[in-house]
């Protein structure tokens, strides 16, 4: 079985861009590793990938469930296992590219679930966040605001009758795992001028068409570049406090990403030339080869 090739990192990096070329050069599909992506009509906020941007090349669990669905990381896990097999059936390799690292950890590593189960990594609330939904359950023994970890397996625990069953450290698949990374500085900059860019694509017009879902939705009410419009609606912030805020929750999930994947997912990091992106095309295609020699 030839390696799997999974693609990671913070948003705005060039993900998509370089999972296409490499997609080209490697005769593979690309299976979506981002958890708001999988929902109809969340395209703009999401950066899904729009048609042309896929250059031709199948894209798989995009678009896949409607947003007052609950689709959980178990479900990702079932779905993209299934679809690995059928692209390799096909003799084309499998290219993961995303940057959900619960989702894809799950999907690469030994994650048992009993089925039915609902489980959230909730990266798109800060500890602050995780800590005020926690204390609506419960009063007691409230962990420490920086135990990130025992405020997410807890908010699960009142969130869900069902767990995670059991877990083992090992990768279920041979891969190759490249990270995607840029100076922070600049990489804030890059977030900054994405939101912007979402707003003049026309975000305001698609939440408009999603605001009758959001007493029932999960997503719309969890997910950045959506929840932060509950406010705009009912009127408690300005639309450029929205995108201020947009910035703000990006900026703080991108930390949360990079300590993610360091720390679970441990990818070869390449360091993105925005000026010339096809050096960073040749860096990645090189490491790849240099893998599987």
């Amino acid at each position: 079985m030839e390696k799997l090739i999974v693609i990671v990192g913070p948003t705005g990096v060039g993900k998509t861009k370089l999972s296409i070329a490499l997609a080209k050069k490697l005769n593979a599909e690309i299976i979506n590793g981002d958890s708001v992506a999988v929902y109809r009509g969340l395209d703009i906020g999401s950066a899904k990938p729009t048609v042309e941007e896929q250059e031709g090349i199948p894209h798989h669990l995009i678009d896949i469930c409607d947003v007052t669905d609950e689709y959980s990381v178990f479900s990702y896990q079932q779905d993209a296992r299934r679809v690995i097999d059928d692209i390799i059936k096909q003799g084309k390799r499998v290219i993961i590219v995303g940057g959900t690292g619960l989702y894809i950890k799950a999907l690469l590593y030994d994650y048992r679930f009993t089925e039915g189960t609902t489980h959230h990594s909730y990266d798109e609330f800060s500890n602050e966040e995780l800590l005020s939904k926690l204390s609506q359950y419960t009063k007691e023994n409230l962990p420490h605001v920086h135990n990130r970890k025992r405020l997410v397996r807890l908010l699960n625990k009142y969130e869900n009758e069902e767990e995670m069953t059991s877990y083992k450290d090992h990768l279920l698949y041979p891969c190759t795992i490249i990270g995607l990374t840029t100076e922070r500085e600049n990489l804030y900059q890059k977030i900054n001028q994405r939101v912007c860019n979402m707003i003049e694509q026309g975000l305001l017009s698609e939440i408009e068409k999603l605001k009758p879902y959001y007493p029932t939705s999960r997503v719309l009410n969890s997910a950045i570049g959506y929840k932060e419009f509950r406010d705009y609606f009912s009127k408690e912030k300005t639309l450029a406090e929205v995108i201020t805020q947009i910035q703000l929750d990006s900026r703080r999930f991108a930390k949360r990403q990079y300590t993610f994947f360091n720390h679970q997912i441990h990818p070869h990091w390449i360091s993105v030339c925005f000026g010339d992106f096809s050096k960073t095309i040749s860096d990645a295609f090189c490491y790849i080869q240099e893998q599987e020699k």
